[in-house]
């Protein structure tokens, strides 16, 4: 694996008493990127990210992040890793009884920074997340997204280098979820912060993550960049992306994958010209994966056309696979 790796992990495993949580993973998290660990309830995220700064053990395997395997630490050392290690809830984790800038002070307090360094630094904090002017207000009557911005915050107090991420954007709308997740993107590009973001959610990983791994029961089911896996998905992917489509029943369903440098072309209108031939679609989506924009369209093709339309589209070097009722 790369010798930059901020996170290193390499044939871990990690048992609840005779159930095995986390099977034989490896990958690794390079510095500054942002990096998903996606899959269903129950897949084993939350644990990984756990494993990470030393609220988990693990029986087998290695993770090293910066430099360290957390295994091997003392107390003293994961302190100092936590240190380095910002973290941000679904459920927001604030403390009720306090308001915005208490919550915000709380871990400088702990690692005892002098008063008025204090106030200097969360109100930087609370000006990065666009939260200043409600400094002396009560966290509970905030909303859903103005608590996860004091999160973010909280976060960020102890000037971390990796910012763990576990499902903080499930509690939200989307709406507030896209902007939560530009407002993290914008702090990584200025804080030089690599983010590990745990989700279920397909739309994270798609706006912010140069790389993902998906994992089922605590198996890695894939792993790569992030167009490149939505692109090429595996079945395990197509369980997750869940389709909303009544594919035709007669006929062949083709779904085709449209890659930034070709997503905005005239492709099926092309095909049809070409071909001298009709289709029928039956769905498709356009979005943005990071910086681009990507998507697929899903076609209906009568099976006496069939053979030229494939023929067309492995000639025109496209993205398509053939579909049925189970892909």
């Amino acid at each position: 694996m790369p010798h930059n790796s901020i996170i290193r992990v390499e044939g871990l495993s990690k048992r609840f008493g005779q159930t095995t949580v986390l099977d034989n993973i490896s990958f690794s998290v390079e510095e500054g990127e942002v990096f998903g660990v996606v899959g269903h309830s129950g897949a084993g995220k939350s644990t990984l990210l756990r494993c990470f700064n030393a609220l988990e053990d693990y029986q087998a395997g290695s993770v090293r992040v910066m430099g360290q395997e957390v295994a091997e630490l003392d107390r003293e050392g994961i302190k100092r890793l936590r240190k380095d290690m910002g973290m941000v809830f679904q459920t927001f984790n604030l403390m009720s009884s306090k308001n915005v800038f208490e919550n915000v002070s709380f871990p400088l307090e702990i690692w005892g920074m002098p008063k008025a360094s204090r106030k200097e630094r969360v109100m930087e904090l609370l000006h990065l997340v666009g939260l200043a002017d409600k400094f002396s207000v009560r966290v509970q009557s905030l909303s859903g997204g103005q608590k996860q911005r004091v999160g973010i915050a909280r976060a960020l107090a102890l000037s971390p280098r990796i910012l763990l991420c576990d499902e903080a954007t499930s509690a939200l709308d989307p709406k507030t979820t896209i902007a939560i997740l530009d407002l993290l993107e914008s702090i990584r590009k200025r804080l030089s912060l690599t983010i590990v973001i745990v989700t279920h959610q397909m739309e994270v990983v798609k706006r912010v993550c140069n790389r993902m791994l998906l994992l089922d029961k605590g198996i890695t089911q894939g792993i790569g960049k992030t167009d490149e896996l939505f692109l090429s998905p595996t079945k395990d992917m197509k369980n997750l992306i869940e389709d909303e489509f009544t594919l035709i029943p007669t006929g062949t369903n083709i779904r085709l994958w449209f890659p930034g440098h070709i997503a905005q072309d005239a492709v099926i209108t092309n095909m049809a010209r070409s071909l001298d031939i009709n289709f029928s679609i039956v769905g498709g989506k356009i979005e943005r994966y990071l910086a681009d924009v990507l998507g697929f369209l899903i076609i209906n093709v009568a099976d006496e056309n069939l053979e030229r339309v494939l023929n067309y589209l492995q000639e025109n070097s496209l993205y398509w696979e053939v579909m049925d009722d189970e892909s």
